[in-house]
């Protein structure tokens, strides 16, 4: 074998080697009581195992804690900072901004050509990096589905090309991540390690996720579907995996409309 090649496979196991020791470092979904707290932190429940925050919080140092980043489009208080200092990464179509329709401040990412998910990438990376460090375990990674929403000017396969890399720079960061909603999207294939699903139980998508993740799942239902969705998930998957009940605007603990039930 000449030293060239020798080299060479020296090279490669010690890569694998590297590879190994850092997916081992990201910490699994433990199972438990989930408390979604998006609308703002509070000390959750003693049973409370996992805790989901906004990434502008601070982590629950004493529980596993997810740090949701808004990675496929603005939040509503950063878009026009982005609009003045990044207006490439915004996707704008003939009729000027897309936005969500269901949440008109926040525009979308433009993830259309592989240069644009790059400079996507390039804006989100310290988003994570800043997550990693303040002590989160994993990552919610939102709105993987803003290519139905997106007028045609990007692809389902343009969202999963950025969500793949998405999935390996969390890794790289030490952080598992999540895939919320979008049902039609085999997530596990790109590298993602659990799931967030809101109304899986209004919309019947529950088992295929159960299918995709098995437990690994955090299923998320709202009050202001009625009672029936929640008594029925709880009925039938209350030993798949957690199963939280919120109010829609998910409020802090103390306000008034603030709901938070497991089963």
């Amino acid at each position: 074998m000449s030293r060239l090649r020798r080299c060479a496979l020296i090279i490669a196991a010690l890569s694998l080697t590297a590879c190994g020791t850092q997916e081992e470092s990201v910490e699994p979904l433990p199972g438990g009581v989930v408390d979604y707290q998006l609308g703002g932190a509070y000390e959750p429940d003693e049973d409370v195992t996992i805790v989901v925050r906004d990434r502008t919080d601070e982590p629950d140092s004493s529980r596993y804690s997810i740090c949701y980043v808004n990675a496929f489009q603005t939040q509503p208080d950063e878009r026009e900072d982005l609009a003045r200092s990044r207006p490439e990464v915004l996707l704008t179509g003939p009729g000027g901004p897309v936005y969500d329709p269901d949440w008109p401040d926040e525009q979308l990412f433009d993830l259309s050509t592989p240069e644009l998910r790059s400079k996507v990438l390039e804006l989100v990376e310290p988003w994570i990096a800043g997550c990693a460090e303040d002590g989160f375990e994993a990552i919610e990674a939102d709105n993987l589905d803003a290519w139905t929403r997106s007028q045609g000017l990007y692809t389902r396969g343009d969202a999963e090309a950025f969500a793949d890399d998405l999935a390996a720079l969390a890794h790289e960061h030490g952080l598992a991540i999540g895939q919320k909603n979008a049902v039609e999207v085999d997530g596990p294939s790109l590298g993602f390690d659990f799931a967030v699903t809101e109304e899986c139980a209004v919309f019947d998508e529950c088992r295929t996720f159960s299918d995709l993740y098995d437990e690994d799942v955090i299923e998320i239902e709202y009050t202001d579907n009625g009672r029936e969705a929640f008594a029925e998930a709880c009925r039938d998957r209350y030993d798949d995996h957690p199963i939280t009940l919120r109010d829609r605007e998910l409020l802090p603990a103390g306000e008034e409309g603030h709901v938070v039930e497991t089963c």
